[in-house]
Parts: structure tokens; sequence; C-alpha cells
């Protein structure tokens, strides 16, 4: 991922997770992934997440992952 695509990407993961009704703490379970590590890319302290990361948080959220990145 380019580095501006990395900065908005914690904006994309709220914006979304919002728009399908999901507070941060209900994605991060549904996404079984860590409440931490959402919060850290959400607030940009983890700047480029893993891939795998971002493959549970596009399956979680049905979503293509041109979708969210």
């Amino acid at each position: 991922m380019e580095n501006n695509q990395d900065n908005k990407l914690g904006k994309k993961i709220k914006k979304l997770g919002t728009g399908f009704g999901l507070s941060q703490d209900e994605l991060a379970h549904k996404a079984d992934v860590p409440y931490t590590t959402l919060t850290k890319i959400r607030t940009r302290v983890i700047k480029k997440p893993s891939m795998y990361f971002v493959a549970k948080i596009e399956k979680a959220l049905n979503i293509s992952i041109e979708e969210l990145i």
C-alpha cells in the first residue's frame, strides 16, 4: 500500500465500521482482531498494518480490499 493510503486506512475503517452500525469493539470482535490493534491503526500508531489484518477487516465488513483502501 502507498503511504498516503496508509494514513487514510484508519479513517476508512472507522467510517465503514460506523456505516455498518458497528462499534470499534464490535468490529474487532467480528473481525477476530485485537481491539488494541484496531485502535492503534485507527489512531495511526500503526501506519502499515499487515495484509492479514486488512483481509480480516474486509471479510468482517463483507467488502473488497479496493473498497477498504
